[in-house]
């Protein structure tokens, strides 16, 4: 794995840098071939509030996970378990769907364990409402008082301008994203 690590307000130390490639490193268990792309590390601190960014662009799939807490150490820890879910999620997707195909030959290794413990999170992907409504056509600002009223932190709308459908959503930096179809 080729690890891109910088720091955002802060220089990175080489400990720090040498503890980022040793969690990380705990990850090249879950592929059958080694990363070629670049992992970006992003490590930064604000208001004493110590945040790690990473992702791991991969064929088919971003990794990504983020996490702040007020020690460093245990932000990096915490983002490594949760990129660590994520593979595991994946990894039982993909393999379910290659078995069901035939046996092709999957980006993740085989491992009981791991297996096994996907098996346990799975009921977490229970569908347990769906719900149907037409969307009525607005502008992004409108969909954004919409979505404040009705106390959601996204909102799906036919955007007036471009006919398409589209989601505004709110940032964790308490501002606003927007999704457009591609």
């Amino acid at each position: 794995m080729n690890y891109n690590i910088r720091g955002q307000r802060f220089q990175v130390t080489d400990a720090l840098r040498d503890y980022v490639e040793k969690k990380l490193s705990r990850l090249d268990k879950y592929f059958e071939t080694p990363v070629a792309s670049d992992i970006n590390v992003t490590l930064s601190v604000t208001k004493g509030i110590h945040a790690v960014e990473v992702t791991i662009p991969l064929t088919g799939v971003l990794l990504r996970a983020e996490e702040k807490s007020e020690d460093m150490y245990a932000s990096i820890d915490i983002v490594v378990d949760k990129l660590e879910r994520q593979i595991r999620k994946h990894k039982t997707k993909v393999n379910r769907k290659f078995r069901q195909a035939s046996s092709v030959h999957s980006l993740f290794t085989e491992s009981t364990a791991a297996v096994g413990v996907m098996d346990e999170e799975e009921d977490e992907l229970e569908l347990v409402r769906t719900k149907r409504f037409a969307l009525k056509p607005m502008d992004v600002e409108e969909a954004i008082l919409q979505m404040n009223m009705v106390g959601h932190n996204f909102f799906v709308f036919a955007n007036v301008d471009s006919t398409e459908v589209n989601v505004v959503y709110k940032r964790s930096d308490g501002k606003y994203g927007l999704i457009e179809q591609g």
